[in-house]
């Protein structure tokens, strides 16, 4: 069974939400659906492949907007979980008078309302051809367990596992921890992707080499880094090789990564896993042109790409 044999790409984590100023009075806000989850989610539905989301929301006005927000953009969330209680995290963006944004207020009233393992849906993750998290939630007790049992199921179902770091070290409680618990899932990754300032981070060393030399021991198939107006490094079984970007105006980078692994995941999705130089180069290089659209407009899930932007490529 190829992966394009399976119904949709499985996504896993938070929703999260922009309250972004109107203006540099910043009295006034309008609300954006946002966060790296949802981002990579809507990102691979706007590019023309199926995706489905596990994520908790409530039933106050914040709720029903990510809801209603996410279904506008053709995400299946027949395997998401409704608390009543559940409150989506959000933060406060004002801006200056350059208009330059200032990330203010990070609001969360409900963070021990959590998917747990036990909402998890095995035929969610039999009907996936990837799974995909990232670490935005491992720093909370009960959505590290449901990682941990989500990745489990994905291998039973035989879904392929894609880890995207994705860190925000001022959500964990020390360095160590952070780097301990995301280091912990590299053993279980068909695809992990990081920065170069992640891999540097998680890996103690100040070199992209002598950071890939330290994961060579997990043995993992397929490692991205990504390197920003560079490319991204791609290694195969061990062999790395450089995937240049055609050079973009950037604008704002804020969803570049999450379009690039939008463009990875549907490029698995359809044509499986990348088993040879070729392939990988292949799928990298849509990965890093879906990431450099990304990167011309402003914003994060308002900067994606959808399908009549890429359709030439596919």
């Amino acid at each position: 069974m190829t992966q394009s044999d399976k119904e949709f790409i499985l996504v896993y984590g938070d929703a999260f939400v922009d309250y972004i100023a109107n203006d540099a009075t910043n009295t006034s806000f309008t609300t954006f659906l946002g966060g790296a989850t949802i981002n990579v989610a809507a990102g691979i539905s706007r590019i023309g492949a199926p995706s489905a989301l596990i994520t908790i929301t409530g039933e106050d006005d914040t709720s029903e907007f990510v809801r209603q927000e996410i279904k506008k953009e053709g995400v299946n969330l027949d395997y998401s979980v409704f608390v009543p209680e559940k409150r989506v995290s959000g933060v406060y963006v004002h801006l200056t008078e350059n208009g330059e944004r200032i990330f203010k207020d990070y609001i969360d009233e409900a963070p021990d309302l959590q998917v747990t393992m036990e909402q998890l849906n095995k035929e969610a993750f039999k009907r996936a051809s990837v799974f995909n998290c990232c670490s935005g939630t491992m720093f909370h007790p009960t959505a590290l367990e449901t990682t941990r049992v989500a990745v489990e199921m994905a291998k039973q179902q035989g879904a392929l596992v894609a880890i995207d770091a994705n860190i925000r070290i001022l959500r964990w409680s020390s360095e160590q921890y952070c780097r301990e618990t995301i280091a912990s899932f590299f053993q279980d990754a068909d695809i992990l992707k990081l920065t170069d300032e992640e891999l540097l981070f998680l890996t103690e060393t100040n070199s992209i080499e002598a950071g890939l030399e330290i994961l060579k021991p997990f043995n993992i198939p397929v490692i991205l880094i990504t390197v920003g107006a560079e490319g991204a490094y791609a290694v195969l079984n061990g062999v790395v090789m450089h995937v240049p970007v055609e050079k973009v105006i950037a604008v704002d980078t804020t969803g570049a990564g999450d379009a690039f692994m939008a463009g990875v995941l549907r490029y698995v999705h359809y044509n499986g896993m990348p088993l040879t130089d070729t392939s990988l180069f292949e799928c990298v290089s849509f990965g890093n042109k879906l990431g450099a659209i990304a990167a011309t407009k402003p914003g994060a899930l308002t900067a994606l790409p959808h399908y009549e932007d890429i359709k030439a490529l596919v």
